[in-house]
């Protein structure tokens, strides 16, 4: 597994950042690694892309969005719900840029159905996968981002928050996962870390796939969004993200930043 750098000097507000994105092979962590690449940080790119897939992708999104300036990048191939990939994750981190300063738990899969047909195969999947994954990557990373006074991005998800028709174990997971944000923010804060979520709704091939199963509660969604569109994740998503890792954000922690056309007001 090899990593692939632009040429020319690292500028940026993310300039000299080391960042892990699970899920960064498409979606919201394709945007993410975009932005933050551009932005010159070195990022982990964590997904279940064929090694050489995964690193083709990488070099062709260090050529494309980098524009000689940006930071490295390396891929790896890992499974998040496996209870042994955290420890990995951070390691192939740390032994590849020498440091961690962001880590992005944006990975997350699972599936659909009215809570009467939920099963414990989809629970497992939304739960191991998102709370738990979410939950040994920052255990793992601590460490490290108190050396290097770091960030956790964590992602939540309006189907918790409203409590989305079909969404029983993807809401709950979601849910789980920002109470473990503002605990982590708590905990942590002595430490120097920060801790924060952001709730998107964006236009991702996981969105598609749900309007075309559930056509009534998709357009629910989009009528329930004050700029009528759905977010891009790469323009709408992906800055939210770029702002909770950098220093601009250093007094920002604990937080839901909604990042979602204005669909859910929290006070």
């Amino acid at each position: 597994m090899s990593s692939t750098h632009p040429t020319g000097p690292v500028t940026g507000p993310l300039a000299h950042k080391v960042a892990i994105v699970t899920g960064g092979a498409g979606g919201i962590g394709r945007g993410i690694v975009r932005r933050f690449l551009a932005d010159g940080a070195s990022v982990l790119v964590v997904d279940l892309l064929p090694p050489d897939d995964g690193e083709r992708l990488v070099a062709d999104l260090v050529t494309e969005r980098a524009e000689g300036r940006g930071g490295a990048a390396r891929y790896l191939r890992a499974d998040i719900a496996d209870p042994e990939a955290a420890p990995a994750i951070v390691a192939a981190a740390v032994e590849t840029f020498g440091r961690l300063d962001v880590l992005v738990n944006n990975a997350h899969a699972s599936r659909q159905a009215p809570l009467l047909e939920t099963t414990q195969e989809m629970w497992d999947l939304s739960f191991g996968t998102g709370a738990l994954a979410t939950l040994r990557l920052m255990q793992a990373a601590h460490p490290e981002l108190a050396q290097t006074h770091g960030s956790i991005v964590n992602f939540g998800s309006g189907a918790g928050i409203k409590g989305l028709p079909t969404q029983g174990a993807y809401a709950a997971a979601k849910e789980a996962i920002r109470a473990l944000s503002r605990v982590a923010a708590n905990e942590w804060a002595a430490d120097g870390i920060r801790v924060n979520v952001v709730s998107p709704v964006a236009l991702t091939p996981g969105i598609e796939q749900w309007s075309r199963a559930y056509p009534d509660a998709y357009q629910e969604v989009l009528d329930g969004i004050p700029l009528r569109r759905l977010g891009d994740p790469e323009q709408d998503v992906a800055p939210v993200v770029a702002f909770l890792a950098g220093d601009d954000s250093r007094y920002v922690t604990g937080q839901t930043l909604m990042a979602d056309g204005g669909s859910i007001k929290l006070y």
